[in-house]
Order: C-alpha cells, then sequence, then structure tokens
C-alpha cells in the first residue's frame, strides 16, 4: 500500500519518516518508554508480532481496535474477529443501527478491557503520538481501555515532538488521506491529536516495535 502512495510524496519525506530506524535510535526509544512507565517488546518482523500480541490476550478477552493499516498488515485484524477465541467488539458495534443505538455504540468502544492499535509517532524521548479524524480510538488509548496494545513499526521513531508532530502533518496524514480515498471515497483529516508522555498505571500499556515498515 505505501509503495503505491509514496510516489506523490516529496522523496526527502519517504527517506525520513518511512525508513526503519537503526538499533542506536531504537535502544534510545526502549529505555525512554521504559523509563516512562510502558511496556516495550521487540518484534524482528509482522509474523513475530502478531505471535507476540496474540500471546499477550488471553482467550475470551474482550477486545476492540479501530480501523488500522498496520493490524490490517500484521494480520492482527482478521485473527480477533474471526477466530472465535476473543469478544471482539468492532464487529458488534458495526452491526448496530448509528442512529438509534449512537449513544450505545458510544459507550462499547469507550472502555474496552483491550484496546489494539498503532501510533503515527513515537520519540526517542519516550512520547506517543496519535492523530485521528474522529477520535474514536484516542480515548481507549489515554484512560477508557483497561490494558492498551500498540503494534508500531519502527520507522515511526522520530527525535522529539516536533518531528513527531511534523511526521503526522506532513507524512502519515498524506498517506492516510490517499487510502481513505481509495477505500471510501473520502478526504481523511488530521482532527484530533494525543500525545501520551508517560503511563502511571503499571503494565497499562504495552508497544510491540517491530523492525519493519509498517503502516502510516
Amino acid at each position: 500500500m505505501i509503495s503505491e502512495l509514496e510516489p506523490n510524496l516529496d522523496p526527502s519525506l519517504s527517506r525520513r519518516f518511512g525508513t526503519v530506524a537503526d538499533e542506536p535510535s531504537v535502544k534510545r526509544t526502549v529505555a525512554a518508554f521504559e523509563a516512562n512507565g510502558i511496556i516495550v517488546l521487540r518484534a524482528p518482523d509482522a509474523a513475530a508480532a502478531k505471535r507476540i500480541v496474540l500471546d499477550l490476550i488471553p482467550d475470551g478477552s474482550q477486545v476492540y481496535h479501530g480501523a488500522s493499516q498496520t493490524l490490517d498488515l500484521v494480520g492482527i485484524t482478521d485473527e480477533i474477529d474471526k477466530s472465535g477465541h476473543y469478544d471482539p467488539l468492532r464487529p458488534r458495534i458495526w452491526g448496530m443501527d448509528r442512529k438509534t443505538e449512537a449513544d450505545e455504540i458510544r459507550r462499547i468502544g469507550a472502555a474496552p478491557d483491550v484496546m489494539l492499535g498503532s501510533v503515527h509517532a513515537v520519540t526517542e524521548t519516550g512520547s506517543l503520538l496519535a492523530a485521528s479524524m474522529s477520535g474514536s480510538q484516542l480515548g481507549p488509548y489515554v484512560s477508557g481501555a483497561g490494558r492498551v496494545i500498540l503494534v508500531v513499526g519502527t520507522q515511526k521513531i522520530v527525535p522529539d515532538l516536533e518531528q513527531g508532530l511534523r511526521r503526522i502533518n506532513e507524512y502519515a496524514w498524506r498517506l492516510e488521506d490517499a487510502r481513505a480515498q481509495a477505500a471510501y471515497g473520502i478526504h481523511s483529516a488530521v482532527n484530533k491529536v494525543v500525545i501520551i508522555n508517560r503511563e502511571i498505571t503499571p503494565g497499562r500499556i504495552t508497544v510491540v516495535l517491530v523492525d519493519e515498515v509498517l503502516g502510516f
């Protein structure tokens, strides 16, 4: 998907924000996350990341995930929604009437036991940055979900918050906008951005860092 969309970008942006990080950068990021109360697990590739994530979720767990290019590429989305091993919330929500059951949809998605997803940038100082058009996944990330598991390709590592916001606005948004137009016939937008600098609940947030380019 990325290879089809990147020709529309300045090549310098693709090199800066679409290339896996080197090992010193990854190690700085891991150390910073751990100092900020965020668990980090390393995966060499998407297949390993999938195994790690599924091993973290007990059978029968209530699991929610937003639309995520990363989760789709890793193969986690179908496993959660279709394997029968979990209690997936997304299919339930999509089967509800948005006009008559909007409040119930909002409540179900706001506080899942386990929230899966990704972010658009991580910093070497240990912060997570996620952007959204609707914001539906941001509340669970911040505090609503009992546990949050984020799958992140190391191409999303940047030095600091300034570069993280630049990655969102100049790179990730453009790729997501092209994907949304192709898939749904609509434009995307950076309407809401959340920055998580620290997690105070032990074990609540786990980041699976993957040594591959995954998602936007």
